[in-house]
């Protein structure tokens, strides 16, 4: 049995759990307040009749029809609002409203839209589909703007997917003959390519260029997700792709994988050193967090919902059952021998109360492989915010632009 750093945390079921109203009244209600994730962009003013009307009505489950439903009069509203704003010569107040409309739906969709569409998502999947409809209707109007590009799967094997859908931002500044480092974004389980503006707001104001591509088993990525290599042909593919575009520096591309993204962060520091000068791993899993004493307890934890059964999809398994006893021995990036590989520059970033995935995942680490660089948070919970993001771009900085002058968070 593991002696958790977590401590009796480990054992005790977190005060949010039940209801959506103790949800809310106890965690999301805060973080909408301060616009922080999940509701990161988003406005407290639409979110509260929402989730007024999900207590009242007594709708506890998010996975269900009832719940993604509840959240539509909102996003009609903005989007009227927005289009209006846009059609009266006002781009500004219009992209705000859009942005604003696309973060209502990701809430509406969390915690999980899988690749395939069934029956029983379906609903989700369009809150999905809507939700990046409006988020590039937003993102159009930025300078400069962010743009969708579906790439051919050109790595393809076995049950992969044929093509790729990314977004890119690149700064006006880049051309052929003043090519600018690039940030790979690798995302989550729940936050999928439009949740991530203030990013890639951070990320061109330094002068860099951003590519975001969704997991394997999430949202529209292509890759098997029952194959644990598929994702070594996606960052290729996609790596591939970048070596075509004149703007970008292809000496100057790190890496930067977002909670579950975290995990191939880690693994393409190891499987893609040569083609990286870093990775952030940020609130990484990496082999306790599949284990079966673990996963036991993990809903009983900090996330907000039931997650065993969206990793259990995600990994390719058609039970939780499943993904709960086969798991490890398959995914581990310690079990399957991928950490005892050399590395590129590796920052492994979290919280160190994390109830999602355990901080013991990124100290395993440090004895595999090359060195690792480590920043945890005593304090705090998954992903370690607000005191990690300063650490990643600086981080970021130090191996994109080693030479800049200093960049003020």
């Amino acid at each position: 049995m593991t002696n958790w750093i977590l401590g009796d945390r480990f054992d005790t079921v977190y005060p949010h759990k039940g209801s959506i109203k103790a949800l809310w009244e106890t965690k999301w209600k805060f973080c909408c307040s301060k616009s922080i994730y999940p509701f990161h962009d988003g406005e407290f003013e639409d979110f509260e009749p929402i989730f007024e009307s999900l207590i009242a009505n007594n709708i506890n489950d998010p996975f269900t029809d009832a719940y993604t439903n509840t959240f539509s009069p909102i996003v009609d509203r903005l989007e009227e609002e927005a289009t209006k704003a846009l059609n009266n010569g006002h781009p500004d107040r219009a992209s705000d409203l859009f942005r604003r409309a696309a973060v209502v739906l990701r809430i509406s969709r969390f915690p999980y839209v899988s690749p395939t569409t069934r029956p029983d998502n379906a609903v989700k999947r369009a809150a999905f589909d809507r939700q990046k409809d409006l988020y590039l209707k937003a993102a159009s109007l930025w300078k400069p703007a962010l743009k969708e590009v579906v790439i051919p799967h050109s790595r393809r094997s076995g049950k992969d997917g044929s093509s790729i859908p990314l977004y890119i931002r690149v700064p006006e500044e880049a051309s052929a003959s003043h090519p600018v480092p690039v940030v790979l974004l690798m995302t989550g389980l729940d936050g999928y390519r439009p949740d991530n503006s203030q990013r890639t707001h951070e990320i061109i104001n330094r002068g860099w260029a951003v590519v975001i591509c969704e997991i394997p088993g999430t949202a529209d990525c292509p890759s098997d997700p029952a194959d644990p290599e598929s994702a070594d042909r996606l960052w290729t593919a996609v790596l591939d792709y970048m070596a075509q575009r004149p703007e970008f520096d292809m000496s100057h591309v790190a890496a930067w994988g977002l909670s579950a993204g975290g995990f191939y962060a880690i693994r393409a520091a190891c499987t893609h050193r040569d083609f990286l000068v870093g990775s952030v791993a940020h609130g990484p899993g990496s082999h306790h967090f599949l284990s079966p004493e673990w996963l036991a307890k993990v809903n009983d934890h900090e996330y907000p919902f039931t997650i065993t059964d969206c990793w259990a999809e995600k990994y390719g398994y058609a039970t939780t059952e499943e993904f709960i006893q086969n798991s490890q021995k398959k995914f581990s990036l310690v079990e399957t021998g991928v950490m005892d590989q050399p590395n590129c520059r590796l920052l492994l970033l979290n919280g160190v109360d994390d109830g999602v995935v355990p901080i013991e995942d990124s100290l395993v680490l440090f004895n595999h492989g090359g060195p690792k660089e480590g920043r945890f948070f005593e304090g705090t919970v998954h992903m370690g915010y607000p005191h990690s993001l300063p650490v990643a771009y600086t981080w970021l900085e130090s191996v994109l632009s080693p030479n800049a002058t200093e960049v003020k968070n």
